[in-house]
């Protein structure tokens, strides 16, 4: 919301004043979560017994016929809901949790 939101002379913060200083909350929990053992312990227990991270690599020895070559599939389409949105929507919650917050707007995707 400040200066480090510039990328040279591009970017910046163009938001209503009104959510100003929610955003800055937001900023100040993010941080503090980043740097939270707890958080991040939590946060990769659910990728990992919730939404199945990380996606097994599976080799794909049938494809290729040149046998110095080794094809693999990264299996996202064995996390549930979809890879990047799960991913998403779990640390939007998780930071709510620990803000205290009992609601959450989000962003849906395209469908």
């Amino acid at each position: 919301m400040n200066q480090k939101a510039y990328f040279g002379e591009f970017g910046g913060s163009f938001v209503s004043e009104l959510l100003v200083p929610a955003l800055r909350e937001l900023e100040q929990a993010f941080d503090a979560c980043l740097k939270d053992e707890k958080f991040q312990k939590e946060y990769f227990h659910l990728l990992k017994d919730f939404v199945g991270r990380p996606s097994p690599l599976t080799l794909c020895q049938n494809i290729v016929s040149n046998p110095k070559v080794k094809l693999y599939l990264k299996r996202e389409d064995l996390i549930h809901g979809g890879a990047h949105k799960t991913n998403q929507a779990l640390g939007q919650a998780l930071l709510a949790k620990k803000m205290g917050k009992t609601r959450i707007i989000a962003e849906t995707g395209a469908g």
